[in-house]
C-alpha cells in the first residue's frame, strides 16, 4: 500500500511539474488561475481587477401597490429554489412589483452577469452611434482595430460583430482551460487575444455565437469614444438611468481592457434598469439612449443562418429572442442570468443564481425562462 501511495504522490508530482512547465513555456499562465478556480462563479468579481461604474443622481423605483402581494407559481419557485437562485425581481408599468433575495444575496449585492453584459455592451454600441463616435454600422472593424485592417479580416464589418457572424475561429469551448474562451476569461490580454483569431468563413454568411465577437466589439468602442468601456457606460447608462448603486466591470489586469462580453457586475434592481430602457425602445424617461432604429434591429432577428443551415430566428444584436408570437427578449448569462422584457404586459424580470435549469423541449428555452415567461404573462 506504501508503495501505492508513493507511486501516486510521484504521478500527482510528475503531471505539476509538466503543467507548470508547458504553463512557463507557452505563455499560458493563465492555466493557473483557471485551474485553481476550476469554473466560472458569479462571485469571480472578488479574484479579477474592476473598473468601477460610477452613479448619478439615484432615481427610485416607484413600488407598487401590488407590492410583493403577487404570488409566484409554486413549481416555479421550487425551480428557482433547486436552481440556486439568489434575486428575483419584477418590474410591472415602471414599479417594483415582486423581488425575492436568496443565499444572503440583497437589492444591493453585487452578482455577475456573464453574456447578459453582451447585450450591455450592444447599448453601448447604439450609444457611440448616436453620439457619431462610430460612424455606421457598415464601417470596417479595421477603422478601429489596425489587427482588422489587412488581408480576410478586413472584411469584417461592426455589424458582423453585433449579429455573431464575423466569420473569425474564435471556439466558444468553456470546458477546455487550453481554449481561446478560457484565456480571454482568466487571461491578462485580453486586446491580444480577442485580436489574434483568424478567419474561417465570409463574415456576415454564418452566425455562430462567439464572445471573442462582443470583445472585439468592445474593444472597438473603446478605441472609438477614447474611453474605457466602463467610463462610457457610467456617462450613458448608469447616470441617466439612476442606478442606485455603483457597479464593476472585470478587466483582464489592474488598468486593463474590460472584459466585454462578460463580466458585469451589479444587483437586480439596477440590472431590471437595462430591461426598462429596452421596453422603452432605448429610452429612459423620454431621454433618448440609442436611436429608434438601432433599438428595432437589436430586438429583432438577424436571419443569418446558423450551423444547422437555417436563418437565426433566435438572435438579434446581441439580445436573445423568445420563441413564439409574442414579442419577448431577453439577455442571458451562462449560469442562468436573465434579463427578460414582455412588452406586451410593460414587464421587465430579472433573475440571477448560480446554476441554469435543463432545456424544456416544448419551447426550445430553458425552463426557468419558460417558467418566468409563463408566470410574466399572468401577471
Amino acid at each position: 500500500m506504501k508503495r501505492i501511495l508513493r507511486y501516486l504522490l510521484y504521478l500527482i508530482l510528475l503531471v505539476l511539474i509538466v503543467f507548470s512547465g508547458y504553463a512557463l513555456v507557452s505563455g499560458k499562465t493563465y492555466l493557473f488561475k483557471a485551474v485553481y478556480h476550476n469554473f466560472a462563479d458569479i462571485d469571480d468579481y472578488e479574484v479579477f481587477a474592476n473598473n468601477t461604474i460610477t452613479t448619478g443622481e439615484h432615481q427610485p423605483w416607484p413600488l407598487s401597490a401590488s407590492y410583493n402581494k403577487v404570488v409566484m407559481p409554486a413549481d416555479l419557485h421550487q425551480l428557482l429554489e433547486k436552481i440556486q437562485s439568489v434575486a428575483v425581481v419584477a418590474i410591472k408599468h415602471d414599479s417594483l412589483l415582486y423581488e425575492e433575495y436568496w443565499d444572503g444575496y440583497s437589492d444591493s449585492s453585487w452578482s455577475g452577469s456573464f453574456s447578459v453584459a453582451k447585450s450591455i455592451t450592444s447599448l453601448l454600441m447604439g450609444a457611440a452611434l448616436k453620439d457619431s463616435s462610430v460612424a455606421s454600422l457598415q464601417d470596417p472593424v479595421g477603422k478601429y482595430l489596425p489587427e482588422f485592417s489587412q488581408g480576410e479580416k478586413a472584411k469584417v464589418k461592426i455589424i458582423d460583430l453585433l449579429t455573431m457572424s464575423s466569420g473569425t475561429d474564435f471556439n466558444e469551448a468553456y470546458a477546455d482551460p487550453l481554449s481561446i474562451t478560457t484565456e480571454l476569461y482568466y487571461g491578462s490580454d485580453a486586446y491580444k487575444t480577442a485580436t489574434g483569431v483568424n478567419m474561417s468563413n465570409q463574415p456576415g454568411t454564418l452566425h455562430r455565437y462567439k464572445s471573442g465577437d462582443t470583445q472585439l466589439l468592445g474593444l472597438l468602442i473603446e478605441k472609438a469614444t477614447k474611453k474605457s468601456l466602463s467610463a462610457y457606460a457610467a456617462e450613458k447608462l448608469w447616470h441617466p438611468i439612476g442606478a442606485e448603486h455603483p457597479a464593476l466591470w472585470s478587466t483582464d489586469h489592474t488598468g486593463g481592457h474590460i472584459k466585454a462580453y462578460c463580466c458585469f457586475n451589479t444587483n437586480a434592481r439596477d440590472f431590471a434598469r437595462i430591461g426598462q430602457l429596452m421596453l422603452d425602445s432605448g429610452r429612459w424617461k423620454g431621454q433618448e439612449i440609442i436611436n429608434p432604429d438601432y433599438y428595432a434591429k437589436s430586438v429583432e432577428p438577424c436571419m443569418i443562418p446558423d450551423d444547422s443551415g437555417k436563418p437565426c430566428d433566435y438572435y438579434g444584436y446581441q439580445w436573445w429572442i423568445y420563441p413564439g408570437q409574442e414579442k419577448i427578449f431577453y439577455a442571458r448569462g451562462i449560469l442562468g442570468q436573465y434579463i427578460i422584457v414582455i412588452p406586451s404586459k410593460d414587464l421587465v424580470l430579472v433573475r440571477l443564481g448560480k446554476k441554469r435549469g435543463e432545456r424544456e423541449p416544448a419551447t426550445h428555452s430553458l425552463e426557468e425562462v419558460a417558467g418566468l415567461v409563463r408566470w410574466g404573462m399572468k401577471l
